[in-house]
């Protein structure tokens, strides 16, 4: 048996496993960094690179609302001395309902999926949601949050957003048949009558839809990179729509929850009314809200400008006074959105710093 020579390089296999992968050379070299170490050392510059990017997203709808404010400060100034003087304990209620439509987007967005979610996370980021809607117009604002939560849950990207149509789809069918109740019930409907739209307006309206649907429709059968992913898209959305009302309880809270959210916000406009003597039956408040959120939901202006402005309208239309149904609706939008703003940003900028969105 020969003795090793103490001289003699220890041979490969007898290296640590342990040892670290990135070691420095001793000898520069021309091939650059290894792998590892450059991946090592571009992680920490994407994240602070990243720092910028999210505090701008979590800052953009408190300066939006500035913005806004600044533009329009004697009507603000108007709506804060009318607020005031309101009777706060009507404020207060108005509070609790619009508490309540974060309630009903939870359990609408939960009985949109068949997996589970956590019901803190999920009544979290449909809190943060509000803040978003700021700065997307059409409802994209809280769709993107939901979707980075849902896709931080685990939930596959076709699934998350074919749970967001679901979702979006039965948000706007609940909201016509509670209309379509109130309509039934109301005795002073005719009212309505001078807010429908001429013969004229309509037929755009259903050639711009129609067209729009021809396009979509060209566009996934002409262009073949889309027709896999739609086609991929619309087979999880059906399949996921049959296993959810297969449940009782996902039914009852997706319809539930859709039908409760413009009954909420519609609660919180008539609660300020009252606070402001506004002059209305909260039927009439209520039904003033599901006209004008139905009629014109769906145009693209942040911040539901366009639903104000028709509000509006049609609180004037039922009897009211131009002033007060300006104050009501300002008061209404404060309660709803402006109010929760700044904390909802606060939210946000907690759970993206959580990695929960």
């Amino acid at each position: 048996m020969s003795p090793l020579s103490p001289l003699s390089p220890p041979s490969p296999s007898s290296a640590s496993p342990s040892s670290p992968s990135c070691i420095p050379p001793s000898s520069p070299s021309l091939s650059g960094p290894e792998p590892a170490c450059a991946g090592a050392a571009a992680r920490p510059v994407s994240r602070r690179a990243a720092r910028p990017v999210r505090l701008a997203l979590c800052l953009a709808p408190l300066l939006l609302a500035a913005g806004w404010a600044v533009a329009n400060r004697p009507v603000m100034d108007e709506g804060v001395r009318r607020l005031v003087a309101a009777d706060p304990w009507w404020l207060l209620a108005g509070a609790g309902f619009t508490c309540l439509t974060w309630v009903a987007a939870s359990c609408a967005r939960q009985g949109a999926l068949p997996d589970p979610l956590p019901p803190g996370l999920l009544l979290a980021s449909q809190f943060a949601a509000g803040a978003a809607n700021h700065v997307l117009p059409g409802g994209l604002g809280a769709h993107a949050v939901t979707l980075r939560f849902l896709r931080g849950r685990g939930v596959p990207l076709e699934r998350a957003t074919a749970s967001i149509g679901l979702y979006s789809l039965v948000r706007s069918s609940a909201k016509t048949l509670v209309l379509l109740a109130f309509l039934a019930a109301a005795p002073d409907r005719r009212r309505l009558g001078d807010l429908v739209p001429d013969g004229r307006l309509l037929l755009a309206l259903a050639a711009v839809a129609a067209g729009a649907v021809a396009v979509a429709g060209v566009l996934v059968t002409v262009v073949r990179p889309l027709r896999r992913p739609v086609a991929g898209l619309l087979r999880s959305a059906l399949a996921d729509a049959r296993e959810v009302h297969r449940r009782p309880r996902r039914v009852l809270a997706l319809w539930g929850g859709a039908a409760a959210m413009p009954l909420a916000q519609a609660g919180t406009l008539a609660c300020v009314g009252a606070a402001l003597g506004l002059g209305l039956p909260w039927q009439h408040v209520v039904l003033a809200h599901l006209a004008a959120g139905t009629a014109v939901g769906a145009v693209p202006a942040p911040g539901g400008l366009a639903v104000d402005a028709a509000l509006v309208w049609t609180l004037v239309a039922f009897g009211s006074s131009p002033t007060a149904a300006t104050a009501t609706v300002l008061g209404y939008r404060l309660l709803l959105d402006w109010l929760p703003l700044v904390p909802g940003a606060v939210v946000l900028s907690a759970l993206i710093r959580a990695r929960v969105l």
